[in-house]
C-alpha cells in the first residue's frame, strides 16, 4: 500500500494522511519507515496488549451479542487524540528494537490459536488504530476466517478505500469512531486530514463490503457536544448507513491533555439519545454509564425491551435470527 516517488521518497497509501516519506524517515504514525526507497513496517508481530473481552465492550451491541472476542493492540497511532485513554501505547514509539523489547511477540497463526484456546468467537484489533498494523491484521484475519472466527476493526475510520479493498473480504465488523461533525470540533480533538473522508470510508465499508457498522461518539463537554452538530451526525447515520445502525453516545472522562474538563453529564447523553431517536434512528445507546437503562436494546416497533444488559453481561435476551421474539421486527442484529 505504497508507491515510489522521486528522490527516493515513498508515499504511504494506508490511511488518509497519505504521508510522503523521505529516505530514512517515518510517517506520522512512526510505525513505517522508508529504507532505501521502500516502505517497511516496524511493528511485525509486536503486541502491546491483548485481552479476552465481551464483544459489547468494543462496544458492539448488534454483532454476536453475548460472545467473547480476543482483542489485540500494538503501538502508536495515526491520530494523537488529546484525551486518549490508551495514550501509553497509542502515543508511544521509540525504535523498532525499543518497541520489540516492550512487546509480546504473537504471530498471526499464534493469535488465532490463542483465540480458539480461549473459546473466543472472534478477533478484534483495538486499543490503537489497527490500520497502522495492516499487514498483521490482514494475515491474521485471513487465518481467522479459515477457523470460522469473526473479525472486527475498532477504528478511527482513517483507512483508505484501496486498503479496505484488500482486507474487506476478511473483515466482518467496522466499529468506527466519528468523533465530531465539524472541522472545529475535530481539530480540538486530534490533528486531522479532511475528516469527511472518515464518513466516505464508513459508507464504503458498508456498501462495498457489507460490513456490520456501529458508530461511537465520545461526547466531550465544550468540544463536540454541540447539539445542532450532533443532530446532523444522527441524520447522516440515518441517511447514509441506515436507521437501524447503532449509534453509541458515550460518556467522556477527563484524561491526558483534557484533564481540565468535567465528565459528560448523564443528562447530556440522554438528550443526545433523544435527538438521535427524533432524527429517525432506531438504536441509540448511552455508554460508559454503569447499569443505565439506555444500555439495553428496545424493539423500535413494539417498544419491548429485548436485550437487558448488566454492564457487559446480557441477562435477558428475546431475539431469534436477528428479530424481535415479540413482534418479529428485524433488529439488524447478527447472531
Amino acid at each position: 500500500m505504497w508507491e515510489k516517488l522521486e528522490s527516493n521518497k515513498v508515499k504511504c497509501n494506508l490511511c488518509h494522511f497519505r504521508c510522503v516519506i523521505p529516505q530514512g524517515k517515518s510517517g506520522f504514525c512512526k510505525a513505517r519507515i522508508n529504507k532505501d526507497g521502500s516502505l517497511y513496517t516496524l511493528l511485525n508481530s509486536f503486541v502491546s496488549s491483548y485481552a479476552l473481552d465481551p464483544v459489547e465492550k468494543k462496544p458492539l451491541n448488534h454483532f454476536h451479542p453475548g460472545s467473547m472476542v480476543l482483542s489485540f493492540g500494538t503501538w502508536s497511532c495515526n491520530f494523537r487524540c488529546r484525551g486518549c485513554q490508551n495514550w501509553e501505547i497509542s502515543h508511544f514509539f521509540t525504535s523498532e528494537d525499543g518497541i520489540k523489547n516492550r512487546s509480546e511477540i504473537i504471530t498471526p497463526s499464534e493469535a488465532v490459536k490463542l483465540a480458539k484456546s480461549y473459546g473466543a468467537q472472534g478477533i478484534a484489533w483495538t486499543y490503537n488504530e489497527p490500520t497502522i498494523w495492516f499487514e498483521y491484521t490482514l494475515e491474521t484475519a485471513k487465518l481467522a476466517k479459515k477457523e470460522d472466527l469473526y473479525t472486527i476493526y475498532v477504528t478511527n475510520g482513517s483507512i483508505t478505500p484501496e486498503a479496505l479493498d484488500v482486507i474487506g473480504p476478511y473483515l466482518d465488523a467496522f466499529r468506527v469512531d466519528i468523533k465530531a461533525f465539524s472541522d472545529e470540533a475535530y481539530r480540538k480533538i486530534t490533528p486531522i486530514f479532511d475528516w469527511k473522508k472518515i464518513l466516505e470510508t464508513t459508507i464504503y465499508a458498508k456498501r462495498k463490503w457489507n460490513m456490520h457498522i456501529e458508530v461511537v461518539t465520545n461526547v466531550i463537554p465544550t468540544i463536540n457536544d454541540n447539539l445542532t452538530e450532533l443532530r446532523s451526525l444522527a441524520a447522516w447515520i440515518r441517511n447514509e448507513l441506515g436507521k437501524k445502525t447503532p449509534w453509541h453516545v458515550t460518556r467522556f472522562f477527563p484524561y491526558l491533555d483534557l484533564s481540565n474538563l468535567p465528565p459528560t453529564p448523564i443528562e447530556s447523553l440522554e438528550r443526545i439519545r433523544e435527538i438521535g431517536l427524533e432524527e429517525g434512528l432506531d438504536f441509540v445507546y448511552t455508554g460508559n454509564i454503569t447499569n443505565h437503562p439506555y444500555e439495553d436494546t428496545y424493539c423500535p416497533h413494539c417498544k419491548r425491551r429485548i436485550i437487558k444488559r448488566h454492564g457487559y453481561e446480557i441477562v435477558e435476551n428475546y431475539i431469534h435470527n436477528g428479530k424481535c421474539n415479540f413482534c418479529g421486527e428485524d433488529l439488524n442484529i447478527i447472531e
